[in-house]
Order: C-alpha cells, then structure tokens, then sequence
C-alpha cells in the first residue's frame, strides 16, 4: 500500500544527512555556485519523482497536474508550475544515485544477475534521433534488435537489488560482471549469455564467488550439486523483476528529451521498487532438500 508521508519520511531522513556531507565536500572542491532558491526541498522534488513511478502513471506531465497539484497541494504547499519543477530535476541526479545505493539489499549468498534493454526510440527512428546521440547503441536480445542501454541487476533470493549498472545496447553482458560482484560473496546464478570459464575463474580467486551460467545448448551439461542445480532454475526471479521495473515502475519509454533526464526516470524507477512491500522472492525452505 502506498503511503506519501512514509515515503517523504524515509527520503528526508536520508536529504537531511546527506546533503550536510554533500554542502562540505563543494566548498572544499569549489563546487558552490550561486543558484536561485527553490520553493521545494531535495526531499520534497526527489519524494515526488519517485511517488510518479509508484502511483502506476505513463505521463509524468500528467501526474504532476492531475495528482500533485490538485490532491497532494495540502502536502506540498509551495509547489511550483510545472514547467519549474522540471528544470529542477537534473538537480536531483547526484543525491538519486547515493539513496539508491541507500536502499539496496544485503547480500545473504545467494544471488541472480541478468539484464534488460532499455530502448530509447522505436528501430523505424534510429537514423533521425539525436538526444542520445554518442550515448547509447544497437544492441541485441534474444527477442530483437533495439537502441539503447543496458540495465545490469544483481538481487538476492528475497527480490532486492544487490547492485546496478547501465550500459551502451551494444556491450558484452560480461564485462560489467566482476564491478557488479564486487564486495558480493556467496554463489551467483546467471543465464547463457554469462557463460565464460574466464570469468568464473576470476570471480572465484578475487571474490571468493561461485559463478554458475546456464550452459549454451551446444555444451555438454558439468556436475552440480542438488542445491545448486535447484537454485539455477529458480534464476526467473529476477526475470519478474525485470518485468515489474518496466511495466509497474516504468523505467522505460521513448519520450525522453535530456539523457539527465532518462538517468533521473531509471533512478527513481529503481527506488520506487526497492520501497515496493511485496517482492518477487523464493521460499527457499521449500526448494532445498532437508539435509542442506
């Protein structure tokens, strides 16, 4: 169930410490520039931003005057037009980032990775589209072709984010592998597009993390153990969590104007999960045998 003063609550109490560090560490870098008060707080703009991805709207533009202005004014009591509040988001890019790593899970042994498109505009306008021009590429999935970026997700069995990453379209899933795995330990489950003995070699000696990749159809099966040949078929877990990040938090659509902007929606639809009450997540209890 959705709750605005818990959700302000938890997001204010984590502005109010950080943006004490935040204020020291630009004075001492000489980031401080004069900048025209706002009428919100970073609390009360990142608190809205993220409440869009967790009231199930497609239209920001329409939340914003639709749900914000007109129900959550009483909230809110000097909020500004529209056209304002959006030329305050870039601004919340930096505190986004540091809050969702406020928000990830805790490692428990037992992890998923996989990744997900993140299409930017539809094929028919490749040629023509220029706001993520540089940025983002081609790439390819098992379905189809597209242009865009990579969302790379690490969970555990309890369905909470461990790690996240984004990439061009066009990168080898297993490059960003060992930073995602980084202070991680346990036993990780991937799908085909993992498989490399390289890379399970290293994140052995350097994590201590057993990689387990679903084998290609045209290798020959190796020996696991029963707990661990029931834990790689469990690896849906987080194809679910892909789904719900792109059709409940809506991290993914084509009307972006400003790459600040996409980074901002993927943010908030990111966090907007991590508060989500009920995750996808195995009772494990039930998938390993007694005697392990």
């Amino acid at each position: 169930m959705f709750s605005l003063d818990a959700l302000f609550c938890h997001v204010d109490d984590f502005c109010k410490a950080f943006e004490a560090q935040w204020h020291k560490r630009l004075v001492i870098h000489g980031g401080i520039k004069r900048n025209r008060a706002k009428s919100l707080c970073l609390s009360e703009i990142m608190t809205i931003l993220i409440a869009f991805h967790q009231n199930h709207y497609r239209n920001f533009k329409y939340f914003y005057l639709n749900q914000v202005k007109k129900y959550w004014s009483d909230a809110f009591p000097s909020l500004p037009s529209y056209q304002r509040f959006i030329e305050w988001i870039p601004s919340t890019l930096i505190p986004l980032c540091v809050y969702l790593k406020h928000c990830f899970g805790k490692c428990t042994g037992i992890g998923f990775i996989d990744s997900t498109s993140l299409k930017v505009c539809h094929n028919r306008r490749i040629s023509r589209h220029r706001v993520f021009k540089g940025l983002a590429n081609r790439g390819k999935t098992s379905v189809d072709w597209f242009f865009g970026f990579k969302l790379h997700l690490v969970v555990n069995e309890l369905g909470q984010l461990l790690n996240v990453t984004l990439t061009p379209g066009n990168l080898d899933d297993r490059q960003p592998v060992h930073d995602l795995l980084s202070g991680l330990f346990g036993k990780i489950f991937g799908d085909r597009g993992y498989v490399s003995q390289k890379l399970a070699s290293q994140l052995l000696q350097d994590f201590g993390i057993e990689f387990f990749a679903k084998p290609r159809r045209n290798m020959k099966n190796k020996l696991m153990r029963l707990h661990d040949k029931l834990l790689s078929r469990k690896r849906s877990i987080i194809e679910t969590i892909n789904d719900q990040l792109k059709n409940i938090s809506q991290i993914e659509h084509s009307r972006h104007r400003s790459p600040v902007n996409f980074c901002v929606n993927v943010l908030c639809g990111l966090i907007a999960y991590c508060h989500q009450p009920q995750k996808p997540s195995l009772r494990l209890e039930w998938l390993l045998p007694p005697s392990a």
